[in-house]
């Protein structure tokens, strides 16, 4: 298989299609996309590369047999790996030979964590510190609030559970920025930071995040997604709706964060962009990704015709825009775009 590029701006801004096929024709110059994707509706990964040539290659990944509902995922392009979080099998795979690997072919297992996850969401990696947020409720008390953050340490093809953070607050999308992990507040607008979290939160039990602030603009957010400095925040608006959703650019999201008190609320104007609208096929955007390089950001859609993976290379014009790419995958939960 050949090397996977970046879209450039240039060429990027002149992707635009809607398609539902394999190996569909677009526009554009030494284009190649390197893009995966989970379903909560298959364990299988569905791999997406635009070639130079302009044709889209969409390749179905299989993972282990058990697996039938996929959720979080991280890559590793230098060791040619990608884990997956599997709700089905109540734990976190890692597969190897990712580029190499065919359409319709299962992918090689490398390490396996234990079967011992409730209901995880997301995973967020730094260096061999694997978290996984979980958003079973723990004691069984629907009228409490308390979910988990499971922290794994791998060694070579192992994972071993290091400790269980049980939180104050419901968790969906997690996401490290240096040594600090930004956590999503799910059910409302809020983002949790735990500040150093390899070092400050080793032990297992209740623990309070460092800070907590509220997104003016945002009804339910549930995907974070950084990169260069600007932090993706999405809002699903109501869960029930396939049409309300959005998501905002947040540049500089670290100074801005640091700005707001604790409790309090970083305001839209002067510090966020947001995109959402009849146009932008946006209805439960429960995962993203940003690439600085091409200002472009990727959107696992669940709940619009059943789900779609779509990429706005364009944001910080805000407002009701159209994706540049929009593609209808069943169930997709989770995205990623891996630059090697």
């Amino acid at each position: 298989m050949k090397t996977l590029k970046f879209l450039t701006i240039s060429a990027i801004a002149s992707l635009t299609f809607i398609s539902c096929g394999d190996d569909d024709d677009i526009t554009g110059d030494d284009l190649r996309v390197n893009l995966y994707a989970s379903s909560n509706t298959s364990g299988n990964i569905t791999a997406y590369q635009i070639e130079d040539d302009g044709d889209v290659e969409v390749r179905t990944l299989l993972t282990i047999a058990a697996s039938t509902d996929g959720e979080g995922l991280f890559v590793d392009s230098d060791e040619d790996e990608i884990t997956q979080v599997s709700r089905s099998n109540k734990n976190i795979n890692t597969y190897d030979e990712l580029d190499g690997t065919d359409d319709g072919d299962a992918l090689e297992i490398e390490a396996g964590g234990p079967t011992i996850l409730g209901s995880p969401r997301d995973i967020a990696v730094n260096g061999n510190l694997y978290v996984v947020s979980d958003n079973m409720d723990v004691d069984g008390d629907d009228s409490t609030v308390d979910n988990r953050l499971w922290v794994f340490v791998r060694n070579d093809n192992t994972y071993t559970l290091r400790n269980v953070i049980t939180t104050d607050f419901a968790v969906w999308g997690i996401e490290f920025v240096g040594g600090n992990l930004y956590a999503v507040v799910d059910k409302t607008n809020e983002v949790a930071l735990f500040s150093d979290f390899e070092n400050n939160f080793t032990t297992s039990g209740t623990a309070l995040p460092s800070k907590r602030i509220a997104i003016e603009g945002i009804v339910r957010t549930h995907g974070l997604g950084q990169d260069g400095g600007t932090m993706i925040l999405t809002d699903i608006g109501d869960a029930q709706s396939d049409s309300d959703g959005g998501f905002h650019f947040i540049s500089d999201f670290q100074a801005k964060f640091s700005a707001v008190e604790d409790g309090g609320t970083l305001s839209v104007a002067g510090n966020q962009i947001r995109v959402a609208g009849s146009s932008t096929f946006l209805g439960n955007p429960v995962s993203v990704d940003f690439d600085s390089d091409s200002n472009t950001v990727y959107i696992a859609e669940r709940a619009n015709s059943g789900g779609r993976v779509l990429a706005f290379t364009n944001p910080i014009a805000g407002g009701n825009i159209a994706p540049n790419f929009n593609y209808l995958l069943d169930g997709a939960s989770s995205v990623i775009f891996s630059q090697d």
